[in-house]
């Protein structure tokens, strides 16, 4: 009797040679979606797609073993006399778990099945606004988090009392039930107990079997000096109560700070704008500046220009790390009088003649060389 010729393990799963272990098992995933058995109605199809099935199968299970495949390499098929497998006999619910686990969830709509496992709380944000003061200074804020939170009249149970807790009678306690799809058998969540292996018989009537209850609750939260808009500290486990005796998740803090009418941040410089007159910034002075500590006499250098910015050591805002301290920026806008009594522009053209800055040597200087231009 002729013997039949196998193809190419690397043909099979149409690979190269020097294809990656990630590699192999994404073809063979593809090939297995492609070619499973109980996708075909027709008889002959489906024994088609079966030996297809088959083949890929044979392939992946030498390839994707290092020691296999390096025998397979230097052998061929031969090697299979060796010690590997081939598509005879194989069985499907050994080896493959990560790889036919996937395929199974395509299929059948569920995965492997097992009872319950811990399932962690969700994080939740809460975004907290604050005003500018209480941003630079810090506070301590009393904030009110509704959230999902263990039942304490049942424990987390969801059940009315401890004799309200039976066996389930589908999966035996187990929290799985076996199914056959073809030549495929798989294990499964079971769908009474939804994997817990347990019926309630008699629901917690304070959370009605849900395990958890949806409640506010007030936190007492250090809000650090020096914060600012954009930043968000978080709360370890002060998130949502888990499930099936799963860690709480986290709370984010986020912060958005209420703009100043005087005050501008930079970083943790603080800047203040000062209307100035003229004369104050041409002769010098003192003059009151406003900050976050109250008034305070700043002295004014003469000849002070628009725009100049003086600062004012440790009136800013605290670094959240260290010690350091920004401070006060004040930023001067030199005024210009737009109505003038007859005194004050006698004065100002007198100043003008005598400084050389009258109007008739602007004529004589720039208008003049313009003028001159075109004689």
């Amino acid at each position: 009797m002729a013997s039949v010729t196998k193809r190419d393990y690397y043909e099979v799963l149409g690979v190269d040679r020097a294809a990656s272990d990630d590699e192999i098992k994404k073809a063979f995933r593809k090939l297995a979606r492609q070619h499973h058995p109980d996708l075909q109605s027709d008889p002959q199809l489906k024994k088609k797609a079966e030996e297809k099935f088959k083949e890929a199968n044979a392939a992946y299970e030498v390839l994707s073993n290092e020691e296999s495949r390096k025998r397979y390499d230097m052998f061929g098929h031969s090697a299979g006399q060796q010690g590997f497998g081939g598509a005879e006999g194989f069985d499907i619910r050994q080896g493959f778990g990560d790889v036919f686990g996937d395929i199974f969830e395509d299929f059948f709509g569920g995965g492997r099945g097992g009872r319950s496992r811990p399932e962690q709380g969700n994080d939740l944000q809460y975004n907290l606004e604050l005003s500018f003061e209480e941003a630079i200074e810090g506070k301590e804020a009393k904030l009110k988090i509704p959230r999902w939170e263990g039942c304490d009249s049942c424990k987390g149970t969801g059940a009315k009392s401890n004799d309200a807790v039976q066996q389930c009678r589908g999966c035996q306690g187990t929290g799985q039930i076996r199914l056959q799809q073809g030549f495929f058998s798989i294990n499964r969540t079971c769908g009474q107990c939804q994997g817990t292996g347990q019926i309630i018989t008699d629901p917690c009537p304070t959370c009605r079997g849900q395990k958890r209850v949806y409640r506010e609750r007030t936190l007492s939260v250090t809000i650090p000096a020096g914060i600012d808009t954009g930043m968000r500290f978080r709360l370890a486990r002060e998130g949502e109560h888990g499930v099936n005796g799963g860690p709480p998740g986290d709370l984010y803090v986020a912060v958005a700070v209420k703009p100043h009418p005087v005050f501008t941040r930079k970083g943790n410089d603080i800047l203040v704008e000062l209307s100035l007159d003229m004369v104050t910034a041409a002769l010098g002075g003192k003059v009151d500046v406003p900050t976050l500590k109250g008034k305070t006499s700043v002295k004014i250098p003469e000849g002070t220009q628009h725009d100049q910015v003086l600062r004012l050591k440790g009136l800013g805002a605290p670094a959240l790390k260290g010690r350091a301290i920004g401070d006060q920026l004040v930023r001067i806008n030199v005024t210009v009088p737009t109505k003038l009594s007859a005194k004050q522009r006698e004065l100002l053209t007198a100043f003008a003649e005598e400084s050389g800055t009258a109007s008739k040597d602007q004529e004589d200087g720039l208008f003049g060389k313009v003028k001159n231009m075109f004689e």
